[in-house]
């Protein structure tokens, strides 16, 4: 079902409800630079550790808006005939073959026939640039950090006037530019350059009142009680030396899990057998399961306790 066209939003207010409309909770200095960059028609850049929402905010945008997704994923070796286009070579070569048999001799016309746009594959990028019926489109740069320096720098093109040019069809210019998201993992540093085009955010950690809420309006089948062990059991593992926290997309995977296994509080043994769904890495769970466990369980109890 296409979602329906809705214009954007008027207020940093606006922002919050067309977030909490789909069930994003973002505090308001996301709002505001969201919406800022929403008016002002600039890309919104968000930095942040992996699983912290990062990538969510584009979808929900897509989603509450009624525009259409178009997402980039960024990775090593990323280059234009991946990002933007490429021609349908094995297509081209059966068309000249095709003429040819047929008898036809005319090389100019022959050529602009199989450089037409019929032949051409048209990447993330330049769809972006397509006008769309239900408005611009929302363009998801996802983990630039991840691409090479030589893309990023081409990038910086096409954000500076949304055109690219295709030497056999001609340069193509966005009527509408799209609402552009690029987010990164910080593996790397993106160049001031390029930063420099957006508006800029740090998605950090959630504190544990709006994480509870996430939770529960993410996990609507979770008890009361484990939905609040949930998260200060989460929030006591992020204060430990781990070589990667978990995000919230973890948080909620393991709101779920213990959901599904019918868990209605927390206890060492089950919290041991399920930190595969919190942590990803094997260092980290050797040095929290067992004595740790119990220990941040405990911790988290009597935090709990305090707090009635």
């Amino acid at each position: 079902m296409t979602p329906t066209p809705r214009s954007l939003p008027d207020s940093i207010d606006a922002t919050l409800d067309l977030l909490a409309a789909a069930d994003y909770l973002a505090d308001r200095s996301l709002a505001t630079v969201l919406f800022l960059a929403l008016k002002m028609g600039r890309p919104l850049f968000l930095e942040g550790e992996a699983g912290v929402g990062k990538t969510e905010i584009a979808k929900v945008l897509s989603t509450t808006l009624g525009r259409r997704l178009i997402r980039l994923q960024c990775y090593e070796g990323l280059d234009v005939s991946a990002a933007v286009y490429e021609w349908n070579y094995a297509a081209q070569m059966i068309a000249i073959r095709v003429a040819e048999a047929e008898g036809a001799h005319d090389r100019e016309r022959l050529e602009h026939d199989v450089f037409s746009e019929r032949f051409l594959i048209k990447r993330p990028l330049l769809q972006a640039l397509e006008p769309d019926p239900a408005g611009a489109p929302v363009l998801l740069i996802d983990e630039l950090d991840r691409a090479d320096e030589a893309f990023e720098a081409f990038l910086l093109e096409v954000l500076a006037d949304f055109q690219v040019t295709i030497p056999e069809l001609g340069t193509v210019k966005a009527v509408h530019p799209p609402i552009v998201v690029i987010t990164s993992n910080r593996t790397r540093e993106i160049h001031d350059a390029l930063k420099r085009r957006c508006l800029y955010h740090w998605v950090g950690y959630p504190a544990a009142e709006r994480e509870l809420k996430i939770v529960r309006a993410k996990v609507p089948g979770i008890g009361k009680t484990l939905s609040e062990q949930v998260v200060h059991f989460v929030q006591a593992l992020r204060k430990q030396d781990l070589f990667k926290s978990p995000g919230v997309a973890e948080t909620l995977d393991w709101a779920a899990a213990l959901a599904e296994l019918d868990v209605a509080a927390l206890d060492p043994l089950t919290a041991s057998d399920t930190l595969g769904v919190l942590l990803k890495y094997q260092d980290d769970i050797a040095r929290i399961e067992g004595g740790k466990v119990k220990e941040l369980i405990d911790e988290m109890r009597a935090d709990l306790r305090a707090a009635e």
